[in-house]
């Protein structure tokens, strides 16, 4: 077993999922991440493959990650799933998979990796938010109903296990994050993106708070963004 602290992204996909775990890996870590498919951008990662709604997959893949390196220091919820659909038009099918990527998924995490975080008396969980965590925008309801609900589910982990020494944190990403794809997506400024990197480095900053000074909600936005 390494002397290194885990550190688990769940949902570890190009983008903020990467910039995660090198940050991580920088700051003395042993970062592992957890997606639906192997990572092409970076061989160097350490990305386990994984359904996060599946309950049975999920725990055999924590539980070889603990036995492995121990019990988890910092844990990122991290999976979307954008839908962006007039609401008389939304497929239910993809809105329920936009629940379970999001939501059911974290409950999942939540049950594979709070016991052992319990038991070490430390640690930190974070969920990645966002604007429609905060109001529903039109076309948006596939979004917005499992940010809402994933908002409420980590308010009722902090008032759970904050007491057990468990730092419960989520985190309103108020923007786009700076990704090819999402350049190719929506034609703005890189300039006025939320850079993966700057996101990471908060994120890190959020998981080594003291603990006579925890933030529970925060919001991260570019300069030029609106709100």
């Amino acid at each position: 077993m390494t002397d290194k602290k885990l550190a688990i992204i769940a949902g570890a996909g190009a983008g903020l999922g990467h910039a995660l775990l090198r940050r991580f890996n920088t700051g003395g870590m042993q970062a592992v991440g957890l997606a639906r498919s192997p990572s092409t951008d970076d061989n160097c990662l350490d990305i386990r493959v994984c359904d996060l709604s599946d309950a049975q997959a999920v725990k055999v893949v924590i539980t070889d990650l603990i036995q492995e390196f121990g019990a988890p220091n910092i844990v990122v919820h991290n999976p979307s799933n954008l839908v962006i659909s007039p609401f008389l038009e939304l497929d239910l099918v993809a809105f329920e998979t936009s629940w379970r990527s999001m939501v059911l998924s974290a409950a999942v995490l939540g049950q594979a990796v709070l016991p052992a975080m319990v038991k070490a008396e430390t640690g930190a969980f974070i969920v990645s938010g966002a604007t429609a965590s905060l109001r529903g925008g039109a076309r948006f309801a596939a979004l917005a109903s499992p940010k809402f609900a994933l908002r409420g589910l980590t308010q009722s982990l902090a008032r759970e296990f904050q007491p057990l020494g468990i730092h419960v944190i989520h985190a309103v990403l108020d923007g786009i994050i700076d990704t090819n794809r999402s350049r190719e997506k929506h034609g703005l400024d890189p300039a006025k993106m939320m850079r993966p990197e700057d996101i990471a480095d908060a994120y890190w900053h959020l998981a080594h708070q003291p603990r006579s000074a925890w933030s529970h909600e925060v919001d991260l936005r570019p300069q030029t963004e609106t709100f």
